[in-house]
């Protein structure tokens, strides 16, 4: 986006202000996209002026968001022009997730670089609350000491749960597989940096869009599993989030209308097909601690039930699938969380029926992420981090990070 479009999306002009934020914001994901970059460079890439791209650099490296590695090579006339990288030792995004079997949390730098981790394993379905937000707290603070002490400073916290969390809120609607109903996470959390509340799916998307093999893929669906089942779209590069948040519940689509009942209160959902707990039972297993560790290893000795399991999970997935790619006509289905370790086994069945059950014969490509169960713990983290980049002020102002270099 140019400076000159910078006020399109919302249909109003800009106020000088507004136009000096967004140039800032330019010049960021300018440097974040394709960095190490010069000042001549940034100025070619976002239409501004040289003088004018360095007043802003200047701004950007007070306030510790911009560093200057040095002069570049030239292999032109004059003096050669100083590399800027987005700084490691500014701003912290922190990610957390709430998992079923387990809690994460991680922190990465405006590089994307990851710096701190923490997991505990702990059985979270129907355990109140209180000791679960306790507990992730602990280990939010754990990660925050442990970035601070690299010099880094958090910018905000977001938080990924398995469930349908109400648009522009801290409340955990309603989260089936941990027994959880209107749960408002700020009450315990908020203590700390800027908080947000997201469902696990969406953010698996949306570090597919941003972290992914494919970084002009823009329009797919994205679906992911562990005990549950969860999907979230991407159109044009916009997650499609729905008038209430709750777009993407591609689990609790029936697949067998008469089929058995569902945690959500529905029948034949295609959580109780292609959910890990499903699979096990179909293949005659016991609930493990490691479900999908288990089931890749029996596949890959050809266990027979197993495959057979795995065959009626990607069967299940293809029929929901199909419906999903005949509305929204992707680009592409990417699997990822659980079923990207499985696919192997998911992908032939799942295949069969997409190409049985699409309209168009130019079914979408499907494609299997490297971001696996990692995707929705780093979308967490990278989504604060592309906070900071979209609007360098508001880090700020609200984290009281060198408050006057970004002043009016």
């Amino acid at each position: 986006m140019t400076p000159a479009t910078a006020g399109a999306s919302s249909g109003q002009p800009l106020t000088q202000q507004g136009i000096r934020r967004r140039n800032l914001a330019l010049v960021l994901h300018s440097v974040a996209a394709e960095g190490p970059l010069s000042r001549a460079a940034v100025a070619q890439r976002i239409g501004l002026t040289r003088a004018a791209v360095s007043s802003l650099v200047d701004e950007l490296a007070r306030a510790g968001l911009l560093v200057e590695l040095g002069p570049e090579p030239s292999g032109g006339v004059g003096r050669p022009g100083s590399a800027l990288m987005l700084s490691d030792r500014g701003p912290a995004g922190i990610g957390a997730e709430i998992g079923v079997d387990h809690l994460s949390v991680a922190a990465v730098d405006l590089r994307g670089t990851v710096r701190a981790r923490a997991t505990a394993r702990a059985d979270n379905r129907g355990r109140p609350p209180g000791p679960v937000l306790a507990e992730l707290a602990a280990l939010i603070a754990r990660t925050g000491d442990a970035v601070r002490a690299q010099g880094l400073r958090p910018a905000g916290v977001t938080v990924a749960v398995p469930g349908l969390v109400a648009r522009d809120t801290h409340t955990v609607g309603r989260a089936p597989n941990l027994g959880w109903s209107d749960v408002d996470l700020g009450a315990d959390l908020r203590d700390g940096p800027r908080l947000t509340v997201e469902n696990e799916a969406n953010l698996g998307a949306l570090a597919e869009l941003w972290l992914g093999d494919a970084p002009a893929l823009r329009d797919f669906i994205h679906v992911s599993a562990e005990i549950g089942v969860g999907a979230a779209v991407v159109v044009d590069g916009t997650l499609l989030r729905g008038t209430h948040g709750y777009a993407g519940e591609l689990g609790h689509v029936p697949v067998r209308p008469d089929g058995p009942p569902c945690a959500c209160g529905g029948s034949g959902c295609l959580e109780q097909y292609a959910g890990e707990e499903a699979v096990l039972r179909a293949a005659g297993l016991a609930p493990s601690r490691r479900p999908v560790d288990l089931l890749a290893e029996r596949a890959a000795a050809g266990d027979r039930d197993v495959l057979g399991a795995l065959h009626g999970a990607g069967a299940a997935l293809g029929i929901a699938l199909a419906g999903a790619v005949n509305l929204l006509d992707p680009r592409a289905v990417v699997l990822g969380g659980a079923l990207s370790r499985l696919s192997p086994w998911l992908v032939p069945s799942l295949e069969r029926e997409l190409t049985r059950r699409t309209a168009d014969p130019q079914r979408p490509d499907l494609t299997v992420s490297r971001l696996g169960p990692e995707g929705p713990l780093l979308g967490a983290a990278h989504s604060v981090v592309r906070g900071v980049l979209d609007d360098p002020v508001a880090y700020t102002s609200t984290t009281g990070a060198s408050p006057d270099a970004l002043g009016p």
